[in-house]
């Protein structure tokens, strides 16, 4: 049996790990907390097509081609965990002001012109579909292919699944890959990454996100994944068995501290949205870090004969972990797959072979 190294225990190297030992290798995880890094932070969207905008058919290809995948992939850990990770199906984007109504009505033409399904609505459309959002939005973007996971569900299933298929978890930070006695070694360290493998374009970008609890009497959370921009910040809900999560900010930063600015511009554009939300509890405010990388596509691909790397997703972790898996385990096997070509690492300096 050939044995494999993944460093990184977030989502995606905990699926690899999953999916690789069912495969047939023999599979040992190095991460001090597995899964508790900016996977555990993420509030689980699943929107590659309400987040497109032309130019960016790229990240609109890949993200679309993951998407595509994730009920199959879910589907089959539910059959090893018993577990659904679903938390919302379809993804609403509102407009508040003119300029961002225009927005929508170009991101609609756009993704429509690439064979996605995107649906324009008014204001009574909106309201129609989530009746607490504020009456002041004034246009509505409805995509109904996309979704939503609760990314704490997606963690623990994964690791209760990678255990039964065999995987070995080792609580150690590996900080060079020269150090692991492996056949091949997948490298998914998120933003520490370049320095497991030294060169590759990835940044700590800081975000903050609030958990929310809904009390007894309040305005129930809403079903559909929210999005919007609320003073030129990005603010979304993404609807939780017990209330939603709102999120995120987005800082040039490597530390996880929460800031006072970031809770309350994050709680002043949840109430812009949702005016009901401010009688919610608050009862987690918490920041991770996500690797970026310079294009915001992330990298997937071999960079020497014995080291595959899988890092840089940003924003996009979850979505994109399916595709991930499947690109990581084609190189494995000594092939590449075809949707997974922009995610080269190759097509910068420091992830050339």
């Amino acid at each position: 049996m050939r044995s494999l190294g993944i460093v990184g225990g977030g989502v995606v190297g905990l699926a690899i790990a999953w999916r690789a030992a069912e495969a047939g290798w023999s599979v040992t995880v190095f991460d001090p907390d597995p899964g508790r890094g900016a996977s555990w932070v993420a509030g689980g969207m699943l929107a590659p097509l309400s987040e497109g905008w032309p130019g960016e058919e790229q990240a609109l290809e890949f993200g679309a081609a993951s998407l595509a995948r994730w009920p199959d992939f879910a589907e089959r850990l539910e059959t090893v965990t018993d577990t659904s990770v679903f938390a919302a199906d379809g993804v609403l984007t509102v407009a508040l002001d003119t300029a961002d109504a225009a927005d929508l009505r170009t991101i609609a033409e756009w993704v429509s012109r690439q064979g996605f399904e995107l649906w324009l609505l008014d204001r009574a459309g909106v309201r129609e579909i989530e009746p607490a959002l504020s009456r002041g939005a004034r246009l509505g973007l409805f995509a109904p292919e996309e979704l939503a996971v609760d990314n704490r569900a997606l963690i623990t299933a994964l690791l209760r699944a990678a255990v039964a298929a065999g995987v070995e978890f080792v609580a150690k930070e590996v900080t060079s890959v020269g150090t692991l006695r492996f056949d091949q070694i997948v490298v998914s360290a998120g933003h520490t990454s370049p320095t497991v493998w030294a060169g590759l374009p990835v940044r700590p970008v800081k975000g903050e996100i609030l958990r929310l609890r809904a009390r007894a009497g309040t305005t129930p959370p809403p079903e559909k994944v929210v999005r919007a921009r609320v003073h030129g910040r990005s603010v979304y809900l993404v609807p939780r068995a017990d209330g939603v999560v709102v999120g995120a900010t987005q800082y040039e930063a490597a530390d996880t501290h929460v800031t006072v600015a970031g809770v309350r511009d994050l709680i002043a554009d949840a109430e812009a949205l949702m005016p009901g939300i401010g009688e919610y509890e608050l009862y987690e405010a918490i920041a991770g870090l996500r690797p970026m990388t310079p294009d915001n596509l992330p990298l997937i691909g071999r960079v020497s004969d014995r080291v595959v790397v899988a890092t840089g997703h940003g924003r996009n972790g979850i979505l994109t972990t399916p595709l991930t898996v499947d690109a990581v385990l084609a190189e494995l096997r000594g092939d590449h797959l075809a949707e997974a070509k922009h995610a080269r690492p190759d097509r910068f300096p420091g992830g050339k072979r």
